[in-house]
């Protein structure tokens, strides 16, 4: 897949617009300097170039009663395929992102739950799966993104 060239203009409407997807044409341009046609253009382009791939919400996890947040690094034994790690996983609906990596680990999987309690049990249901050989699991403490 080619890579498609941005420059700063669109990494502006990048940033913008993962500040708040809903952020419209007109209000974008106010901010980057450029007219609401031409900033409509430019994420119009980025659309059809499979750069922005999409438009999503941010969900504060704690007002739905699931504050906390870990990372579970998963080992498991050599015959479990890619597809079989995420598969198992993501059945979970604690489980909010599967990564599967290269190295030591074979995975790492984001959790969010109510408390400590939970999290146990959302360790102890991944744990259940035949082919993990072992987990070490770490709680976030805090976050700061990219925008």
């Amino acid at each position: 897949m080619p890579e498609t060239e941005v420059d700063d203009l669109d990494h502006a409407i990048l940033r913008l617009l993962h500040e708040d997807a809903r952020r419209t044409y007109a209000d974008m341009a106010e901010r980057i300097g450029l007219s609401t046609a031409a900033t409509k253009r430019r994420v119009d382009r980025m659309r059809e170039s499979g750069v922005i791939t999409g438009f999503t919400v941010q969900v504060d996890h704690a007002r739905l009663g699931w504050p906390v947040e870990a990372f579970s690094e998963i080992r498991y034994a050599g015959t479990a395929s890619v597809s079989e790690i995420v598969d198992s996983a993501s059945r979970q609906p604690e489980v909010q992102a599967v990564y599967t990596l290269a190295g030591d680990l074979d995975a790492l999987v984001q959790v969010r739950v109510r408390d400590l309690a939970h999290l146990q049990e959302v360790i102890d249901r991944l744990r259940r799966n035949g082919t993990v050989t072992g987990t070490r699991t770490l709680m976030v403490l805090g976050r700061w993104t990219r925008t």
